[in-house]
């Protein structure tokens, strides 16, 4: 139950007689309405309010819920002056020691102020109407918006908000009636206008509101107010909950990540080899085929120095630079200026193609030509991918099919003896590094450079296949989560 939820709840309950008991000797809702008619009659004749049309008589089904028996269903223009005469004042004779209080200065739901400011800080434009302490204030704008409240001092108010007093009624009372689910929904499905809209008078006036004994309503007012510093410590620790649910999800899978890189997924198997012996391996076979001319030699890599090494990996793995074990290049645009480069039947990915998952399909082509009258190299399935550029970097992909690619994106064909997901899922464990090495203020960027020369840890080949099944074996779990 979200806090909004369990507000409302409450309010509810309230409204319907279940938030506090009932007691026989507080009288009843029948009574005390008497006594509001008898107390309107002595004011009318008094001539402090007007005396107003009769009010249509309740009908059976016009209520919309149960309420107990000591309760009485009521109009709310027969317990407040709401449909009364407002007094307004004109701008002429608003003076700067004047509270003016606007719609703006009053928080949503709650109807706590904001602050309160003078008239004489505020551009005052057209009438304004007149409230007394204690009075309640409605706003007529907007409803929805719940900007009710009991009016702690005297003072002016744009005219969108209606100031009424209450009969023989709590006044904090009626403000959580009001703010209660089922009256709200009462007075917003009959407003008019729609960018802005108003509830009207008659609409107020004639609205069904619960009257139990008046001192059931002090009661209930103060239960609420007892409760609702409850349901403001729930909201914030379901503001903390929503967060680290929304956390969680990407905290686990960067855990399995993190776990599967250092060792900890999967356990060592002296039968199946070292990372030592895996490398001298890789290093036997790349240099057979530089031998027999199938790849180029490429110049050495920097010596990895103790304080490069990032964390603690198995004895049975070895550190190694990425450029060790896997061919490295980044490709090409063809100049857009020339047509006859595009629309052919050859692949070419874009960083913004990369997906962190498997590549079926490209929406761009380049023609034979294009590959003749550039340096673009064809990356063969199973290539893994990753971007170099701007706010894509780290962004990755495994190539189902053979496809070239831009500048901003490169392409590693993995050697004998390295698992491309293996590889694929270590590059995502260290995106966060990639984005950290960037480099360049409107486009940041990493180069082949610092990808050839970055670290990676080198299991027996055997593992890397273990640790990859269980990475996606746990995956298909994570992927279950909600997000």
């Amino acid at each position: 139950m979200t806090p909004e939820q369990l507000k409302a709840s409450i309010l509810q309950y309230a409204i319907q007689g279940k938030l506090v008991e009932q007691r026989p000797e507080e009288g009843t809702g029948e009574e005390l309405y008497q006594q509001i008619q008898e107390e309107k009659q002595r004011q009318i004749k008094e001539g402090k309010i007007k005396k107003e049309k009769s009010l249509p008589e309740i009908k059976d089904d016009e209520i919309p819920f149960e309420i107990p028996e000591s309760w009485m269903w009521v109009r709310m223009g027969d317990c407040t002056g709401y449909g009364q005469p407002k007094l307004k004042i004109s701008p002429k004779d608003i003076h700067g020691k004047m509270w003016s209080l606007d719609l703006e200065d009053i928080q949503k739901e709650t109807g706590k102020i904001f602050s309160k400011t003078m008239a004489s800080d505020k551009k005052i434009n057209g009438d304004k109407v007149v409230f007394n302490k204690g009075q309640v204030l409605y706003s007529k704008l907007r409803p929805y918006l719940k900007k009710i409240l009991v009016a702690p001092d005297d003072g002016i108010c744009t005219p969108e908000l209606v100031p009424f007093d209450t009969y023989l009624v709590d006044e904090n009372y009626i403000v959580y009636v009001l703010r209660s689910p089922h009256i709200d929904y009462a007075i917003n499905s009959v407003t008019y206008g729609v960018k802005m809209p108003r509830v009207g008078t008659d609409t107020m006036v004639n609205l069904l509101i619960p009257i139990p004994p008046l001192a059931e309503q002090k009661r209930i007012a103060a239960k609420i107010e007892e409760l609702l510093p409850y349901v403001d410590r729930y909201a914030i620790a379901y503001e903390k909950l929503d967060l680290l649910n929304a956390k969680f999800p990407e905290q686990i899978k960067k855990s399995i990540l993190q776990y599967a890189i250092q060792g900890k997924l999967v356990e060592q198997r002296p039968e199946e080899g070292t990372g030592e012996e895996l490398y001298q391996q890789i290093q036997e076979e790349k240099q057979r085929l530089i031998q027999e001319g199938k790849i180029k030699k490429e110049k050495p890599l920097l010596e990895i120095k103790e304080e490069e090494i990032p964390f603690n990996i198995p004895e049975s793995w070895k550190w190694v630079k990425l450029g060790n074990v896997g061919s490295w290049s980044a490709g090409a645009t063809p100049p857009r200026n020339n047509p006859a480069y595009f629309g052919g039947s050859i692949p070419w990915l874009k960083t913004g193609d990369l997906n962190d998952g498997y590549i079926r399909e490209v929406p761009e082509y380049i023609t034979d030509l294009a590959m003749e009258k550039t340096s673009i190299r064809i990356n063969p399935m199973g290539s893994v991918l990753m971007a170099m550029y701007g706010a894509t970097i780290g962004k990755l992909g495994i190539l189902e099919i053979q496809a070239t690619t831009n500048q901003a994106c490169c392409a590693c064909i993995p050697t004998t003896g390295m698992d491309n997901k293996y590889l694929f899922y270590y590059l995502m464990s260290i995106r966060s590094v990639y984005i950290k090495m960037a480099e360049g203020g409107a486009q940041p960027n990493i180069s082949k450079e610092k990808i050839v020369n970055s670290l990676i840890p080198l299991p027996p080949l055997v593992e890397q296949k273990r640790i990859v099944a269980k990475i996606e074996e746990l995956f298909l779990y994570y992927n279950r989560l909600p997000k």
